[in-house]
């Protein structure tokens, strides 16, 4: 795994391997990472990158967010409960040096309670396949005033997602078993 763009670019992640199945790790490959932020930047979506407050759900070894960061991002919130996870991300945070701008936190996604900050430009959800934890992850962050509005929403899934009331499906892709969904939070009122 690398950093695919902006300033980071080239930059080489810790290696996991296959993943970590018993802690529900599947990094993102580069290839639709790549994919991903095509969609963003070219797509037509008008992601928010630039100065964009990232909230990075299951956030795994971090790859969704540190691209961001890599590309303009302003600051990342991570969010994993898995030990595993937090200590690739915290790794990979380290190799790039993005320590300042990013927090890791120990935290249930589907239990995300009342944000205390700013809400969230861009939010990555790649939660465990098949299980409807995405759904409940953006329900929790929805509810709790994680979500910034007009925000930009990246799911990740191996079948479609039950896009949340109120979000607006921009687009759907298949890259092999994944599934990408790009969804955006309404405006304010």
């Amino acid at each position: 795994m690398r950093i695919i763009g902006g300033q980071f670019r080239g930059l080489t992640l810790a290696d996991v391997g296959a993943g970590d199945p018993a802690a529900h790790l599947r990094p993102t490959s580069d290839r639709v990472r790549e994919a991903i932020f095509n969609l963003l930047v070219n797509g037509g979506h008008g992601a928010p990158l630039a100065g964009a407050r990232v909230l990075d759900l299951f956030a795994g070894t971090g790859a969704l967010g540190l691209e961001a960061l890599s590309r303009g991002a302003a600051r990342v919130v991570f969010v994993d409960d898995g030990a595993v996870a937090r200590a690739l991300l915290r790794r990979n945070i380290e190799k790039m040096r993005a320590m300042g701008v990013t927090d890791v936190w120990r935290r249930d996604a589907t239990r995300l309670g009342p944000n205390r900050g700013a809400p969230h430009d861009l939010v990555f959800l790649d939660p465990p396949y098949g299980k409807g934890l995405g759904e409940a992850a953006m329900d929790s962050a929805l509810s709790g005033g994680w979500v910034a509005p007009g925000a930009m929403i990246v799911w990740e899934e191996s079948t479609p997602p039950v896009v949340p009331a109120g979000l607006t499906l921009l687009d759907q892709r298949n890259y092999g078993d994944t599934l990408v969904t790009l969804a955006r939070a309404p405006d304010a009122a």
